[in-house]
């Protein structure tokens, strides 16, 4: 087991790693919209939470040495379910192979972010 670490997503705010990699996968821990540069959530609008969410799983799995198009399911936190269309215009950008994935509404997530998406993707 191989723990992920980059400077390029935000830091885990608890007992985590950004991501872990075993047998041939990586296995992020949940990305919410935080800036990593800035170390807050900047915007309010379900769009560009979702875009910096992505971009964050996306940073973690680029620095385990894979890309996005390795995906191969995704778990995702909606704190509105009427965010699902707007969440989905964004995150078909991003996640173009259409990996497997689950949806689901929780009552809060950390910070007050509006979303959260975790991943696993296959190592090149």
């Amino acid at each position: 087991m191989y723990t992920i670490s980059t400077n390029a997503a935000p830091e885990a705010i608890g007992p985590y790693s950004q991501a872990q990699m075993a047998l041939g996968f990586i296995f992020t821990s949940g990305q919410i919209p935080i800036n990593p540069k800035t170390g807050t959530i900047d915007t309010e609008s379900i769009m560009e939470q979702t875009r910096q969410a992505c971009e964050n799983v996306k940073a973690v799995i680029e620095a385990a040495g894979s890309d996005m198009g390795k995906v191969v399911k995704t778990t995702c936190y909606l704190t509105d379910m009427a965010d699902f269309g707007t969440f989905n215009a964004v995150y078909e950008e991003y996640f173009v192979s259409k990996p497997a994935r689950s949806c689901v509404a929780v009552k809060a997530l950390p910070k007050g972010a509006l979303c959260e998406i975790e991943a696993i993707a296959e190592k090149n």
